[in-house]
């Protein structure tokens, strides 16, 4: 089983990383937490899981990366639901795992929506399935997740970004209260506006 991975970052993609990992070269999707700290040229640890699935007459693997390793229990977890594959657990695992967990603990079906392809009826049965199994973990270090996240990422999937890139720009916004969301909103846009990583 392959759990951790360690390389140098070769490449980036709208939801992927291409790892270097000494002339073994391997690409794995990955959710916004972890294309925020990727850099072309330097190191990353992964933790990692790895997908089966038949696609017409043949079996695809695809290997998932996390940031943390709660990250990737969280989305092992995920994939038990009924409904919920990768692409949808990726998409949740967008909101931030502390985020995450505590809408599913609190039943807070309209959180789970904010994920992209995320429907009510997915949000109840992701809620149903492990409301009872999810641990909510107390997150030092983890910034909580702001009031204002919301509107920073509908202003900028407005502007024609991406889920994903809204949410890449968003961890580079200071979690300052006093700061005005108008503020916020350009200093995401001032991470689009940076050179290529």
């Amino acid at each position: 089983m392959l759990v951790q991975v360690r390389g140098i970052v070769e490449a980036i993609g709208k939801d992927w990383v291409r790892l270097d990992l000494n002339g073994w070269v391997i690409q794995a999707c990955v959710p916004p937490s972890v294309l925020a700290r990727a850099r072309v040229g330097e190191p990353l640890t992964l933790h990692t899981t790895l997908v089966a699935r038949m696609e017409g007459h043949g079996l695809v693997l695809t290997l998932y990366g996390f940031a943390e390793e709660d990250e990737r229990e969280l989305f092992e977890q995920l994939l038990t639901v009924n409904g919920v594959g990768p692409r949808a657990a990726l998409a949740l695992l967008g909101l931030s795992a502390p985020t995450l967990r505590a809408a599913i603990a609190q039943e807070q079906v309209d959180v789970l929506r904010r994920a992209p392809g995320i429907g009510p009826k997915t949000a109840r049965a992701i809620i149903l399935h492990l409301k009872d199994r999810i641990r909510v973990l107390p997150a030092p270090g983890v910034p909580v997740p702001r009031a204002d996240d919301t509107e920073i990422i509908a202003a900028l999937t407005a502007l024609g970004y991406s889920v994903v890139e809204a949410q890449a720009a968003l961890a580079h916004v200071p979690p300052d209260p006093n700061l005005p969301l108008e503020e916020k909103i350009r200093i995401a846009l001032r991470y689009f506006a940076r050179p290529t990583r």
